[in-house]
């Protein structure tokens, strides 16, 4: 059975950074292309960095310049570190596959809120 497990979110300043950890089980993890998601209050969910198999990035406008998305295979884990955070980066954020394979198996995120 899938799980996506988020955490490492919280309440941070404008400026500051923090890294996103995504647990995962329940499929082969090393073989499979990761995404981190968001969604903020009254927007859709949006893409914010995909990964392969084997470590290569690639960002979307959200993502782009500021988030790092990376992978330890061994442990099935997926990060995103976040850097010089805005208030506009206020968001739930998940962790998946890429594309995700079905609707069902989206975890309940971790809540990142910018704010001074």
């Amino acid at each position: 059975q899938v799980q996506l497990v988020e955490s490492g979110g919280g309440l941070v300043q404008p400026g500051g950074s923090l890294i996103l950890s995504c647990a995962a089980s329940g499929f082969t993890f090393s073989i499979t292309h990761m995404g981190w998601y968001r969604q903020a209050p009254g927007k859709e969910r949006e893409l914010v960095a995909t990964i392969t198999q084997v470590h290569t990035p690639t960002y979307t406008d959200a993502g782009m310049g500021r988030f790092t998305i990376s992978r330890d295979n061994l442990k099935n884990t997926l990060y995103l570190r976040m850097n010089s955070l805005k208030p506009e980066d206020t968001a739930v954020y998940y962790c998946n596959r890429h594309p995700p394979f079905t609707s069902n198996d989206w975890g309940q995120g971790t809540q990142v809120t910018v704010s001074s």
